[in-house]
């Protein structure tokens, strides 16, 4: 006999779950008293329609990306209480990310558990960003993804509701409201207080509001979810009012702001008694049975937590591992073939695009007005929706968080995304889902999860842009470590660190003078499709004996002008790549000139030249006869007046004028 369509060994199952996870809240609060743990997020009152979810699924096959309060959900997906007790130790063999991150931070290469970090809502694009793969895989697969009520602010919840809805993205949003996002209700938090309602409008969304203290209403609408998804119409926000039992962390105090009144009466909702109670109710289980499997769960979780003690913490030697990956392409060709004559700056981006898509058939192109007849407003993507489809090339709202979030969710399982952020100016709004995702992704999963994708952002001035067309932003994104960064000068070098950048297992922000795109001087002979430029190689310009410029983008120019205008014998090194670095070509030009001038286009005040000069002064003060001179522009947004521009950005003249006094002194 059969209860709601569960048997009694379903049943057990269940309860078995919930009491797990309820057990190891008590048992990770125990351990932080005794101080062998920092932090606890507890999922106790969410037990029911967690658990509900991962039944619904397929671990292994579906994909999850669950929130800290997703224990529950974890267990039922197939963690142990092991797993969960390495990862609030922090132990070596934590799964999650190995002693990296804060417990309740999920993760699991083998059960498709997605690495999550501590921003809330960035993890809902990268949810769609996955689906998208799964579609383009051609997979049957479904995205989970989860947060609280207090998420559904974040304008990422609502891009991903938009991109999921019109792609029928096959993906499960699971918005779990207990009612507090840490102290503040949902009164003082969303329009109507209904999540449910907020999420309206959307075409091919579905929309379920459920108790989520009833197991068996929350397994209804999660399997009806999960198999609308599978038969590709659409994605389904789940709104489940679930009672939060324990503060919203180990550091709050949720008396503080709550009524005993009002703790008393979740308590009345929580959903292990209610479920306890209804088996006992229908005679489907005996008390005895439940005691039985409660004694059972308090010693293992026990034993658990006596093996997870003596297990080892991670090694001090390897605080570093992981930042980057160890996967070096080794098809590296220094000195290409010419195919064509003059090639201009945009046009080699285009060849390097077209000759990818045609080498990796993973490789999608896409961002704000790439496709079709328009080809980006440069014109760097024309023609290739017509080359390789819709499917391949395509426009992305203009939202740059999505492009950034759908990107990282695509590149997780396995795509290669070549997104454009149409301006360097408006790259901000995407900047939670570059910092804290994009470079973290593979050290937070201790190496278990990256997204190896390529941002392409055209920068810079010179153009009349004003101040949202012409912003330098190299010195913001130099100081993040697990991002790769390219700025070519040329079209031979875009060509080859464009195309060495989509074959790379790290992700890597290739940044482009669109001021160069089409000037004369930036233009090159074309190298053929075999030409990879490594990164962290510099390219020494010109050679000299009396004067290095180090510099990158379109200064590169400037600095030639500026040493024609001299009688010095001027060094030009060209860096290239702004990480790597190639430091090794500096020291050698500055052991052989004395004399240091670096160069660059981007702010005086924490531009990457001040890095530059700090790594001279400590690794070649000795070769140097001269202080190290800085070129930059002006602390100043960039003004569209020519007269102004010419005021705030770097002229030739500077350059000249550094030269004279650093020769002279």
């Amino acid at each position: 006999m059969k209860y709601k369509g569960h048997t009694k060994k379903e049943l057990k199952e269940i309860y078995t779950l919930m009491y797990l996870s309820r057990k190891l809240d008590d048992k990770q609060l125990v351990l932080l008293k005794q101080g062998k743990g920092f932090f606890h997020i507890g999922a106790s009152g969410h037990e029911a329609v967690e658990i509900a979810a991962a039944r619904a699924m397929k671990p292994s096959y579906d994909y999850a990306y669950p929130y800290y309060r997703d224990q529950a959900f974890c267990l039922a997906y197939g963690m142990t209480e092991k797993e969960i007790l390495l990862s609030f130790l922090a132990k070596e063999d934590d799964p999650n990310s190995g002693g990296r991150q804060m417990p309740q931070h999920y993760g699991h290469k083998d059960l498709h558990i997605v690495s999550q970090s501590s921003p809330t809502g960035t993890q809902y694009l990268q949810a769609v960003g996955a689906a998208f793969a799964l579609k383009k895989d051609k997979s049957n697969a479904v995205v989970y993804v989860s947060s609280g009520e207090g998420t559904t602010s974040q304008g990422d919840y609502h891009e991903a509701l938009n991109w999921a809805s019109r792609e029928k993205a096959p993906v499960i949003f699971h918005v779990e409201n207990n009612g507090y996002a840490i102290s503040v209700p949902i009164k003082e938090q969303t329009s109507g207080e209904s999540v449910y309602k907020i999420s309206a409008g959307y075409e091919n969304l579905a929309r379920i509001s459920i108790n989520g203290s009833d197991y068996f209403e929350s397994l209804l609408a999660f399997e009806k979810s999960v198999d609308r998804a599978r038969k590709g119409l659409g994605p389904t926000v789940i709104e489940s009012h679930v009672p939060r039992l324990l503060p919203h962390s180990s550091s709050d105090d949720h008396r503080k702001y709550r009524s005993q009144s009002e703790l008393d009466l979740d308590k009345e909702n929580d959903p292990i008694i209610l479920f306890k109670n209804e088996c006992l109710k229908n005679n489907l289980l005996k008390e005895k049975v439940f005691d039985n499997i409660e004694n059972d769960i308090v010693e293992s979780i026990n034993n658990a937590a006596e093996w997870a003690e003596v297990q080892d913490s991670p090694k001090a030697e390897d605080a570093l591992k992981n930042i980057y990956s160890s996967n070096i392409n080794t098809d590296f060709v220094s000195h290409p073939k010419s195919v064509s004559d003059k090639i201009v700056y945009v046009d080699a981006i285009n060849h390097a695009l077209d000759e990818e898509l045609e080498y990796n058939d993973k490789l999608c192109v896409y961002g704000q007005d790439v496709a079709g007849g328009k080809g980006g407003v440069f014109t760097a993507t024309k023609g290739l929706t017509d080359k390789y489809g819709k499917e391949r090339v395509f426009n992305s709202p203009l939202a740059e968080s999505s492009i950034i979030g759908t990107a990282i969710g695509m590149s997780t399982l396995g795509h290669k995304p070549v997104i454009e952020i149409q301006f360097g100016d408006y790259i901000w709004t995407s900047m939670m889902q570059i910092r804290n995702e994009v470079a973290t992704l593979r050290y937070r999963s201790n190496g278990a999860w990256c997204s190896p994708f390529v941002m392409r952002v055209p920068v810079g001035g010179y153009i009349h842009g004003s101040l949202c067309h012409s912003q330098s932003i190299d010195g913001y994104f130099t100081h993040l470590p697990g991002i790769k960064i390219a700025y070519p000068s040329n079209a031979a070098d875009a060509k080859g660190l464009l195309k060495a950048a989509c074959r790379m297992d790290d992700p890597v922000l290739f940044l482009e003078h669109k001021g160069l795109y089409r000037q004369g001087y930036a233009s090159s002979e074309e190298p053929d499709g075999n030409f990879l430029l490594n990164f962290g190689e510099a390219n020494v310009i010109q050679n000299g004996t009396d004067l290095t410029i180090i510099t990158w983008g379109a200064i590169v120019q400037k600095s030639i002008e500026a040493a024609r205008k001299t009688d010095y014998s001027i060094e030009i090194i060209d860096i290239r790549t702004l990480n790597p670095l190639d430091l090794d070509t500096i020291l050698f030009s500055i052991k052989k000139t004395n004399r240091l001038i670096v160069a660059h286009e981007d702010n005086l005040t924490n531009g990457f030249g001040s890095e530059i000069v700090s790594l001279i002064a400590d690794k070649g003060f000795k070769f140097l006869d001269a202080p190290i001179k800085r070129v930059a522009s002006k602390d100043s947004p960039v003004a569209y007046s020519s007269v102004l521009e010419d005021e705030i950005l770097v002229q030739t003249d500077w350059i000249v004028k550094s030269i004279h006094e650093t020769m002279e002194f």
